[in-house]
């Protein structure tokens, strides 16, 4: 029986908004005197996810710093000022009102609570979950957050698992895990046995590594495997 669930915050319930798109790079990095092309933001991206696997998932603001850069010199950014910049984003991030809240996470989670299943909060970024709650009008509803800034070690480690399922009080059986990472959110999960569901918002096939997971195309299909 399912007691509680856990949920990544980016890109699960909340996304960025333009400063954190193609063109809002290009804003950043023409205040710091760097040309980008702002089309090449997808495929930068994309080159530069693999820098957050962490070979020993200690948090690092370093780690989320190179990321940064990597996505600025990826679009085409040269220069001097590319830490600077990149600094400078990374400590944007952080910040709320960049980001937008899915239409389908408030009326899940509510439907969740009501039912009785408490709800927990578990991120990779440094952003205050608190503020998160406040911002977003969701505090009423999660009873725990552990991020991994304050914890000290990013998913897919099991210690930040570990601390949220002490906060919600309840045992790995007992909860779910959701998230749109198959190797931070899915696999750090199951590592100390608790279920997970993927989040996929993006149409496009399954890798084949990955059908071994229940997987969603939005949150309110997320009451099918609870």
């Amino acid at each position: 029986m399912t007691k509680a669930v856990l949920f990544d915050v980016d890109f699960t319930l909340i996304y960025p908004g333009r400063t954190f798109q193609g063109e809002g790079y290009a804003d950043f990095c023409r205040a710091h005197g760097i040309q980008v092309d702002p089309g090449a933001f997808d495929a930068a991206v994309a080159g530069a996810l693999p820098l957050l696997d962490a070979p020993d998932s200690r948090y690092s603001d370093d780690l989320f710093v190179r990321y940064t850069r990597a996505i600025i010199e990826g679009m085409g950014g040269r220069g001097a000022t590319l830490d600077a910049c990149a600094r400078e984003m990374y400590e944007e991030w952080a910040l709320c009102h960049h980001f937008h809240l899915y239409d389908d996470a408030e009326p899940v989670l509510r439907a969740l609570a009501e039912a009785g299943i408490r709800i927990g909060l578990i991120s990779n970024s440094h952003r205050c979950l608190e503020t998160f709650q406040t911002h977003f009008g969701l505090a009423d509803v999660i009873q725990a957050a552990v991020s991994s800034s304050d914890h000290g070690y990013l998913k897919p480690h099991p210690s930040i698992f570990e601390a949220a399922l002490t906060r919600l009080g309840a045992t790995a059986g007992e909860t779910v895990m959701v998230g749109d990472s198959y190797a931070h959110d899915i696999a750090g999960a199951r590592g100390v046995g608790m279920r997970a569901v993927l989040l996929r918002r993006t149409p496009g096939g399954v890798p084949p590594a990955q059908m071994d997971v229940p997987v969603i195309g939005g949150l309110v299909e997320l009451s099918t495997w609870l």
